[in-house]
């Protein structure tokens, strides 16, 4: 008999330090897909360890805007309960000669990084630490250096299969040795991110591809934490292009108008976003999707370039109104309730054809539903006159066609000069829903009054 393959169990670490924004939604959502469509879990991780920066405001935050957008975790946790745990894997490290102390300043770091430029060399950390006695490091102390700890990297070549990329390789011979706690304690990302990893049985780790590099230094470190936590292995990684904007430009500079409270603010839908970003890079058309279940049905990691993803907020607008336009009355009758807006599904499938964003909605309404004088321009004062006295009292969907016929044939009027005059009569605006559907929710008796230039 097989053995069952284990289902999988993925992480979206945000930290709490500022607004959920494309570029991680697009994270979330290719971690949130694949479990879904594996049947596994998705785990939200707080990484709030740096306590100056994060915020409540910030967490609560991200979570409505994972809520709003549909992504729902299975569990959370915050990185900054875990500190115990750090403390004692960083000291299993130590003990067992993993992590080393450094003293030099940022300025020394620095100066040696440019002078291994001049000589065309790689700015790596040179190792100096390693060779100070333990009289050096207490000379050091006493002088009021506060030691560094870097991890010692083996400097070989680490190799894995990675889900979009294929097979990586990282020869960690020319990388730096990563620092994993600060001068003053604290932890960067690297050492608690490979401890949850562990510690929440993390089987496949999706972030985009400027993590790379570190993937070959945090291997090392699973494999240096295996004995401490029993038996540990290294997730599966899967490292996704970068998004760019339309122009192939870094997206890094105008992610704060493209963060989460803000598409909300105008009105984007959810499944707009969620469409837009599953598919963009990938081998599938971008479409409006009104249900998440369709985004994981899709899912593959096969699917997805090497080639930057590009983000295009003119093709987000466009998805958007997409979306609006196959939407049932059912699905937004609760929403036009919201805003007071009746009419039924007669008014909802006449106008959601006209929609960019749903709070159009509230135009077309008071088009129907509020006193509204129409624009009559001098030279068609006579001919809108002239259509009141003929418009039928009783108005159905054959209707138009028969009082525009009638029209063009009494005024010897024809195409845009016949039917313009009437729509901006009738509506103040120059595009809209059909006509035909349209006169029957206004009624003849607001038609008539419009066309003779009075509100109604």
């Amino acid at each position: 008999m097989t053995e069952k393959p284990m289902k999988p169990i993925v992480r979206f670490a945000p930290s709490p330090t500022g607004k959920l924004h494309v570029g991680n939604v697009r994270t979330a959502l290719m971690n949130f897909l694949f479990a879904r469509a594996q049947g596994g879990q998705f785990i939200l991780r707080i990484d709030d360890t740096d306590r100056g920066r994060s915020t409540q405001a910030y967490e609560a935050g991200l979570k409505e805007d994972l809520t709003w957008l549909g992504m729902v975790w299975d569990d959370s946790f915050n990185q900054s309960a875990r500190f115990g745990l750090y403390d004692e894997a960083a000291q299993f490290l130590r003990q067992n000669g993993h992590i080393y102390p450094c003293y030099e300043t940022a300025e020394e770091l620095d100066r040696q990084r440019k002078i291994l430029r001049t000589q065309g060399k790689p700015p790596i950390y040179n190792r100096a630490a390693l060779g100070l006695s333990a009289a050096e490091r207490a000379e050091l102390e006493s002088a009021g250096r506060q030691a560094h700890w870097r991890f010692k990297l083996s400097g070989k070549m680490v190799q894995w299969n990675d889900l979009v990329r294929g097979a990586q390789k990282v020869d960690t011979g020319s990388l730096s040795d990563p620092v994993l706690i600060r001068a003053d304690g604290t932890y960067l990302y690297t050492l608690p991110s490979v401890v949850d990893d562990i510690k929440a049985d993390i089987t496949h780790v999706i972030r985009g591809e400027d993590h790379v590099t570190n993937s070959g230094a945090q291997i090392e470190i699973f494999e240096a934490l295996a004995p401490f936590f029993g038996s540990a292995s290294a997730p599966k990684f899967a490292h996704t292009p970068l998004l760019v904007g339309k122009d192939g430009k870094s997206l890094s500079k105008r992610l704060g108008s493209l963060s989460m409270d803000q598409l909300r603010e105008r009105d984007i839908e959810p499944m707009a976003i969620c469409s837009l970003l599953a598919k963009i890079g990938t081998s599938d058309p971008v479409e409006a999707r009104s249900d998440m279940a369709d985004l994981v049905d899709t899912f593959s990691f096969s699917k997805i370039s090497r080639a930057s993803a590009r983000f295009d907020e003119a093709e987000l607008t466009l998805v958007n109104s997409r979306l609006l336009h196959g939407l049932s009355f059912e699905d937004v009758k609760p929403r036009l309730a919201a805003l007071s807006i009746g009419g039924g599904a007669d008014f909802w499938l006449l106008i959601r054809s006209n929609l960019v964003v749903f709070d159009d909605v509230k135009v077309w309404w008071a088009v129907v539903d509020q006193a509204l004088q129409g624009q009559i321009a001098s030279e068609d004062a006579e001919f809108c006159a002239l259509a009141a006295d003929l418009l039928p009292e009783d108005l159905d969907a054959d209707s138009w066609a028969k009082w525009t016929q009638t029209l063009k044939e009494r005024s010897g009027r024809k195409g845009k000069s016949l039917f313009l005059p009437l729509r901006l009569a009738l509506t103040g605006l120059a595009r809209g829903p059909e006509m035909d559907m349209l006169i029957v929710l206004l009624g003849a008796e607001r038609i008539k009054s419009r066309l003779r230039g009075k509100n109604a």
